[in-house]
């Protein structure tokens, strides 16, 4: 099949970008999957010429430009890399939808957007969204990429395009520009409310290019990525990734992780706290399991890791810096293939003293901040001296304005911008649309944050989260729920107390830890549902509580708690699918706990 070449000196549409990498940097292995036992790599080339025979398929059953696909992935693959440049070249609208969702949110998304097909990652998948297509009767295929399983979407292998369809398809590349909708990505948050975010080329391309200026790569380098692909953060990284000339590999699946970042030996990846926090929590829950001595050297290491600072120049924690790493902290950069340098961490809030411990470690971690809203990035921390501030999520990027809008007498405010990776709109949901958008075009995140005389960004919470006591006292939650998390006795915390005279806390224990100190302290460990009962436990549990009260004000110290028996899931509803906790869901879950401590 003869190749189109578009001009490559620039790209402005996302499926431009496989043209711009051949024609600046061309990489024999620009993508790659784990098969057969070893890494197989997929040419620049061949990745142009499948999308392109896939982009001809879709002509030739019909598909129009506009029609609306949903994908149904887990974690990226070439796969999806190829399927999706394919659909945009054909001028189709992507549909992603996360793997977690309940049958209604399918429902109503394919109902909502009139999708024409459904593309499931796997087996699995695809009978659970078949079956919801079912019940709802939906006429629309699922189909699934899982190779050698009924079911699987074979397009991939189909035959050549004959000239017309190929002539046609090059059309349909030309009349697509940059303003064009290219995917449509359905968010809820916190407020259980779905909205279909619209982004065009030119919203993820500004995304993009305002990367590329920031991230100290080189082209050839390897990465590794693991995050869900339905996911704008993981989405626009890849096809960042693919604009750098970078060699991408796809983690293969949650269990596979450590011998992958093994294997692949990256240099750099995305990742979100909660990977950084498991690693954090498996090198201190080692603490227990080693003898007196290496138990002490750990936790000596880990302290000397927390006084880590950039550019801090002190003479004996350098030399104290140097040890810790050898003997403890070079550990973690070793079982991630101990070639990675850099890490962008986004999503959810980081914890300062975790950041920290992995810099150290001869990671440089840069935590950002964004929104599906926002193609995602708007705020990052950079990776040249001094241009790093842990506890902020950086500077704005470049070509976003960004302001606080009513700032309070502490400077906090809304966080509003400007930019064009900002959404179009939300889907069919023109009311909606006007609220988050003030009459100059200023878009409201929703999130409360502050300007640092450095410039530096910091979140505070958000906007509607933050509620007032009945002493008159405002409470950010998210910070306190940040606050408390320091405790490795903490797997997750939700604070309490709207129209309440005090604070009070929903705790999930860390239960590894928590059966491991039990074991050590010769308390018999039965059931979580048993433990969170039990008078050692929650005596355990208040002394942590107490100890963290100590660096609060009085009116935000929690004065009561719940332990949960068991961790809240993006499956039951209680964790959005970026983990955080979704209050109204958890405080129905467990209003009868609430009320008791109020009693």
């Amino acid at each position: 099949m003869e190749i189109n070449r578009v001009p490559s000196a620039d790209f402005t549409r996302i499926f431009d970008i496989p043209e711009y990498q051949r024609a600046k940097f061309p990489n024999r292995s620009a993508l790659n999957k784990f098969d057969q036992g070893k890494w197989k790599p997929i040419s620049i080339d061949t990745i142009i010429l499948q999308s392109e025979i896939l982009a001809c398929w879709f002509i030739q059953q019909g598909y129009a430009k506009g029609d609306r696909i949903v994908f149904v992935p887990v974690i990226g693959s070439p796969d999806w890399m190829i399927l999706d440049f394919a659909c945009q070249q054909a001028g189709l609208i992507v549909v992603p939808v996360h793997p977690t969702a309940a049958d209604h949110e399918i429902v109503n998304i394919i109902s909502e957007t009139e999708s024409r097909l459904c593309i499931a990652a796997d087996a699995l998948l695809f009978q659970k969204f078949n079956q919801a297509v079912k019940n709802a009767t939906l006429s629309i295929p699922v189909v699934h990429l899982q190779p050698g399983e009924e079911g699987y979407f074979e397009a991939m292998e189909h035959p050549e395009a004959t000239s017309d369809i190929r002539h046609q398809l090059h059309r349909i590349k030309d009349s697509i520009t940059p303003d064009d909708l290219m995917c449509i990505l359905y968010t809820s948050g916190s407020s259980g409310i779905p909205k279909g975010v619209m982004l065009t080329h030119q919203n993820i391309v500004t995304s993009i290019k305002a990367i590329l200026t920031l991230l100290p790569l080189e082209p050839g380098q390897r990465v590794l990525s693991f995050l869900p692909f339905s996911h704008i953060f993981e989405r626009t990284s890849t096809y960042a990734y693919m604009a750098f000339g970078l060699s991408v590999f796809f983690s293969q699946r949650k269990e596979t992780f450590a011998f992958d970042f093994k294997s692949v030996k990256p240099h750099f990846c995305t990742s979100v706290p909660r990977v950084l926090e498991k690693m954090y929590d498996y090198m201190v829950e080692q603490t227990l399991q080693h003898n007196w001595l290496k138990r002490n050297v750990i936790l000596w290491a880990i302290k000397v890791g927390k006084l880590h600072r950039p550019g801090l120049r002190n003479p004996i924690l350098s030399i104290q810096l140097l040890f810790a790493r050898w003997l403890v902290l070079g550990q973690w950069r070793k079982k991630l293939g101990g070639k990675i340098n850099y890490m962008v961490v986004g999503a959810a809030s980081l914890q300062p003293e975790i950041a920290r411990l992995f810099t150290a470690a001869g990671i440089q971690v840069a935590e950002g901040y964004g929104m599906t809203e926002t193609s995602p990035f708007i705020s990052v921390n950079r990776f040249e001296p001094g241009l790093n501030r842990f506890g902020t999520v950086g500077l704005p990027i470049p070509g976003i304005d960004l302001m606080i809008d009513n700032p309070n007498e502490e400077g906090e405010g809304e966080i509003l911008v400007k930019g064009q990776n900002v959404m179009k709109g939300y889907y069919k949901q023109p009311h909606l649309t006007q609220l988050v958008f003030t009459e100059d075009g200023w878009f409201r995140t929703g999130d409360v944050g502050k300007i640092t005389d450095s410039r530096f960004l910091v979140i505070t919470d958000r906007k509607k989260d933050i509620f007032k006591t009945t002493t008159g006292k405002y409470i950010a939650p998210l910070v306190l729920q940040n606050h408390f998390r320091k405790s490795p006795f903490i797997e997750r915390c939700l604070i309490i107390g709207f129209n309440k005279p005090f604070v009070t806390a929903l705790i999930v224990p860390n239960f590894e830890w928590l059966e491991l100190w039990c074991r050590q302290e010769g308390i018999h460990w039965t059931a979580p549902e048993f433990m969170v009962y039990n008078i050692k436990v929650r005596g355990r549990y208040q002394q942590e509580i107490n100890q963290l009260n100590e660096e609060l004000s009085s009116h935000e110290r929690v004065k009561d708690f719940v332990l949960c028996h068991q961790d809240w899931t993006v499956e039951s509803g209680e964790l959005t699918t970026t983990l955080k906790p979704v209050r109204h869901l958890l405080m129905d879950h467990y209003q009868k706990e609430v009320d008791r401590m109020y009693s």
